[in-house]
């Protein structure tokens, strides 16, 4: 029998290309064992006082110190975080600037009526960070002391009755947005440029309520500015054991916490990608990071790349449900 024999041009051909492949992988492991060599740019595309900006600040000085190069931390709030996310993605794609984000990363897509970016094709998935409790929040002043007082007092004057949110799109946007769909309520939502000033005018009853992740909701709630009438998760959060679920509050099977992950430009070497993702996992662990995120009630998840992509591809079908039923569209 006669077997096929490669010819002397496919051999040649073959060990070039194990030898390219093996440079290759050289260089891409030089590269990472060289990453990072200069400071490393932490994109949040909000102000600070936001929920996203808190998460970060936790982070940074750790990651800084296990890294070994300065972490600066960029805040440049706008277009509903829109103006940060394209700036991250216009960026080298070195691992040296990197975006951290809240589910609005996702929904931003689906909601401009502009197109803004490609998340599968102009990023590239870092990690999953964990998730956070949302509040439904009022000032302290404010005459509600429950959910149903809340709603009950839109019912009697539609459209008066105003929701903040810390951008359109945010997750305590859409959880708001639910909310008025299954009471059936007329409440304009008033979006701001982040979380902090969202905040502000909710403390000084210039906005009726609101509904804000816990790292940037319940510091104000425990100084006595504001009050918290539910708590946007399936199950009452053991800290906090008087707080009723929305679920509870007449709204069976509402769960819409806040999630974060980092992503980085698309293009960015899988090897930076890889080193990133390990050393996010490490400061995740330090006693440091987990004492100043335990105290915002966050509930860290940290994933691979991998992981983190199957979970957006999952969200995605659960925001465009959401979207289409709300009828939510930014025509900039």
């Amino acid at each position: 029998m006669n077997h096929y024999a490669p010819s002397a041009n496919l051999r040649r051909r073959s060990v070039l290309a194990g030898a390219a492949g093996a440079l290759a992988c050289s260089i891409g492991s030089a590269w990472a064992q060289a990453y990072p060599a200069k400071t490393i740019k932490l994109v949040v595309p909000f102000p600070p006082g936001g929920s996203v900006d808190t998460v970060a600040r936790a982070l940074q000085p750790t990651l800084q110190q296990q890294l070994g190069q300065p972490v600066i931390i960029e805040n440049k709030p706008g277009a509903s975080s829109v103006l940060d996310a394209q700036a991250a993605m216009r960026a080298p794609a070195d691992g040296y600037t990197i975006l951290l984000n809240a589910s609005l990363q996702v929904v931003n897509p689906m909601i401009m009526g502009t197109p803004t970016y490609d998340l599968e094709k102009d990023f590239t998935p870092i990690t999953y960070l964990g998730a956070l409790p949302q509040l439904v929040l009022v000032s302290a002043q404010s005459p509600y002391n429950s959910l149903k007082d809340l709603l009950g007092d839109a019912q009697q004057r539609p459209g008066r009755v105003q929701w903040a949110t810390a951008a359109y799109g945010a997750a305590g946007h859409l959880a708001a947005e639910v909310i008025k769909m299954r009471a059936k309520v007329d409440m304009p939502i008033v979006p701001y440029k982040g979380g902090g000033p969202a905040l502000t005018d909710l403390i000084g009853m210039h906005v009726a309520a609101m509904v804000e992740p816990m790292a940037s909701g319940y510091p104000h709630v425990k100084a006595g500015r504001l009050k918290a009438l539910a708590v946007t998760t399936a199950k009452r959060l053991p800290e906090l054991p008087d707080l009723p679920t929305v679920a509870e509050s007449g709204y069976a099977g509402f769960d819409m916490p806040s999630w974060y992950g980092f992503w980085a430009p698309a293009g960015t070497p899988k090897e930076v990608v890889d080193r990133l993702n390990g050393e996010i996992r490490t400061a995740m662990q330090a006693p440091a990071v987990t004492s100043r995120l335990g105290a915002m009630f966050f509930q860290p998840v940290v994933s691979s790349p991998a992981e983190f992509s199957a979970f957006i591809r999952n969200e995605v079908a659960i925001y465009k449900e959401v979207i289409a039923t709300a009828k939510i569209r930014v025509n900039e």
